[in-house]
C-alpha cells in the first residue's frame, strides 16, 4: 500500500508537526469514541452481536483491556477480532528499517535506540498501515516459544555476537506486533508451558528467551478466542493467564431467524439466485439442528453450515440451468434435497445416532420448510391450489424441469398469484422466480397431508 506523500519523513519534521505519540489501547479508545460520538458503526460486517456482544466488547476496550472472546465454533470470534483493525489509525509513524514497529519518538530496541541516538532529528521515518498492525496466529500443539516470543539467532551468534547480547534474539509474533493487535484463536490449544510464555508480556510488558530477560515496554493489545468445551477437554486457559485478561466476553449463534438469514445472505457465495423464503428455510433448519437432541451440541452447529448449505442450493440450480437452459439460473426447493447428503458431515451427531444422521436432517429439513410456508402463507386459502391438482393438474419438478414446466402443469389460478406475492415475487418476474414460490407451497401441502408425493431418479410428481 502506498504510502501518503504528505507525511513527515524524519524525526525532525514529525516533531515540527507536533505528532505526540500514544499507546495502542488510548488510540484504539479514542478513535472508538469518535465512532460512537459521530454515530459511525465500527463494527462493519458483523451481524446480530448489536445489543449482546458488542457494548460488552466495546466496554472492555475503552478500559483498555485484554479481551478473550468465549463461544462455540462458527459464532464469528475471528471476524470480530479482524475489525478491531479498523479502530487502529489508518497510517502510524514507526522508524525506517526496524526490527519491530517502534514509534521513532520511542525506540524500545539497542539497535534502534543507538540509530536514534547518532541521526537525532534525521532518523527515517516510515509510515505503516493499520492492516499491518494485526497479527494473527492460529493455536496448535506445536506452537514453540520462539513462534510467539522469540529465540536466540544463530546466524548472528555465528556472526560474532555473544550469547548475551541482546541483539542475537529474533523475535517471534508478539514482539513483532508492537504497536498493534495481537490475536490468538483457540487459545487453550497452546501447552500450558507456552501459555506460561505469555505471561510476562501481559504484565510487565517484557520477554524472556534462553534465561535472560530483554526489557522491551511492548505495547500491544492481546485478544485471543476459546471454545468453552476447551477448557475441560483438549486443553485449558491455566489461571494466571486467564486472571491477567482483563474482560471474557461470551459469543452466541444470531438469535433471530432475519439475523440468521442477514448472515448467509452477506458471507454465502451464491453463483445462483437464491430467494428469501429459501434463505429463510436454511435458517430455520440450522436453528432446528442446534436444538435437536440428536446433534452434539457440545460442538455446536457453525454458521458455516448455513452458508455452505446456501452455496450447494445455489449450484442445483445453476447445475439445472445448465442442463436445461433456462435463464437466470434460480434454486427452488426441490433444491434443498441436495443439502443433507452433502452436509452430512460437518455435523457431530451423538453416540447413538450412527446410521440415521440423514434421517435426522431430512426431517429437521421439511419441519423448516413446514414452519417457512406457515409463515409465509398464513391466513392464505390454499384449497383451490389443491383442488387443482386433485383434478388431475399433476405438477412435476426436479433437477432437469425448468420453471416454466412447473408453471404449465397448472391452470390460471387466482391463489398463484397470492402465492407468488406472499413469497415476495411479483407476475413479471422471471418463471423461476413464480416456480419457486409455488413449488414452496406444494410442499407444504404436502407436508400437512394435503398432497402426495412421488419421487424417484431426480424427478418429483406432486399429486392427489
Amino acid at each position: 500500500m502506498t504510502q501518503p506523500e504528505h507525511l513527515p519523513r524524519t524525526v525532525g519534521e514529525l516533531r515540527a508537526a507536533g505528532h505526540e505519540p500514544r499507546g495502542v489501547k488510548a488510540e484504539i479508545r479514542e478513535n472508538l469514541l469518535a465512532a460512537l460520538r459521530a454515530g459511525r458503526d465500527p463494527w462493519p460486517g458483523i451481524v446480530g452481536f448489536g445489543h449482546t456482544v458488542l457494548p460488552q466488547l466495546e466496554r472492555a476496550l475503552l478500559a483498555g483491556h485484554d479481551v478473550v472472546l468465549l463461544g462455540e465454533r462458527g459464532q464469528g470470534k475471528t471476524r470480530l477480532l479482524r475489525t478491531l483493525v479498523g479502530l487502529l489509525d489508518e497510517w502510524t509513524p514507526v522508524i525506517a528499517g526496524a526490527e519491530l514497529g517502534e514509534h521513532p519518538l520511542e525506540p524500545i530496541t539497542p539497535e534502534s535506540r543507538r540509530r536514534a541516538a547518532e541521526l537525532g532529528d534525521d532518523l527515517p521515518v516510515a509510515w505503516r498501515h493499520r492492516s499491518m498492525r494485526y497479527a494473527e496466529k492460529l493455536a496448535t500443539p506445536d506452537t514453540s516459544v520462539g513462534d510467539l516470543i522469540g529465540d536466540v539467532d544463530p546466524v548472528k551468534v555465528a556472526a560474532g555476537r555473544t550469547l548475551g547480547d541482546p541483539e542475537t534474539i529474533h523475535f517471534g509474533l508478539v514482539p513483532r506486533a508492537h504497536r498493534g493487535i495481537v490475536a490468538i484463536n483457540e487459545l487453550p490449544d497452546l501447552a500450558e508451558r507456552i501459555q506460561v510464555a505469555l505471561l510476562n508480556v501481559m504484565e510487565e510488558r517484557d520477554i524472556q528467551i534462553r534465561g535472560y530477560t530483554l526489557r522491551l515496554p511492548l505495547d500491544v493489545l492481546l485478544v485471543a478466542t476459546s471454545n468453552p468445551e476447551d477448557y475441560t477437554n483438549r486443553g485449558r486457559i491455566i489461571t494466571p493467564l486467564k486472571d491477567r485478561f482483563g474482560a471474557e466476553v461470551r459469543t452466541h449463534y444470531p438469535l433471530t431467524v432475519a439475523a440468521e438469514v442477514d448472515v448467509i445472505r452477506q458471507e454465502a457465495a451464491l453463483l445462483a439466485e437464491v430467494g428469501d423464503p429459501l434463505l429463510e428455510v436454511l435458517a430455520r433448519f440450522v436453528r432446528n439442528l442446534r436444538e435437536s437432541g440428536a446433534v452434539d451440541q457440545r460442538s455446536g452447529v457453525s454458521a458455516r453450515f448455513a452458508v455452505a448449505a446456501a452455496e450447494t442450493v445455489a449450484a442445483a440450480a445453476l447445475r439445472r440451468s445448465a442442463l436445461t437452459g433456462e435463464e437466470p439460473a434460480i434454486a427452488r426447493p426441490v433444491d434443498l434435497d441436495a443439502v443433507p447428503s452433502v452436509l452430512r458431515g460437518k455435523i457431530e451427531f451423538e453416540s447413538g445416532e450412527e446410521g440415521r444422521e440423514t434421517e435426522h436432517l431430512v426431517h429437521l429439513l421439511r419441519l423448516a420448510i413446514a414452519e417457512t410456508a406457515r409463515e409465509r402463507f398464513a391466513g392464505l386459502d390454499l384449497r383451490p391450489l389443491v383442488d387443482a391438482v386433485v383434478d388431475g393438474n399433476l405438477v412435476a419438478t426436479g433437477e432437469r424441469v425448468p420453471g416454466t414446466e412447473v408453471l404449465a402443469a397448472l391452470p390460471e389460478l387466482p391463489v398463484l398469484h397470492d402465492v407468488a406475492a406472499r413469497a415476495g415475487v411479483s407476475s413479471s418476474d422471471p418463471p423461476g422466480r413464480i416456480a419457486a414460490a409455488i413449488e414452496l407451497a406444494l410442499e407444504s401441502l404436502y407436508l400437512a397431508r394435503r398432497l402426495a408425493k412421488d419421487s424417484d431418479d431426480g424427478m418429483t410428481v406432486y399429486g392427489p
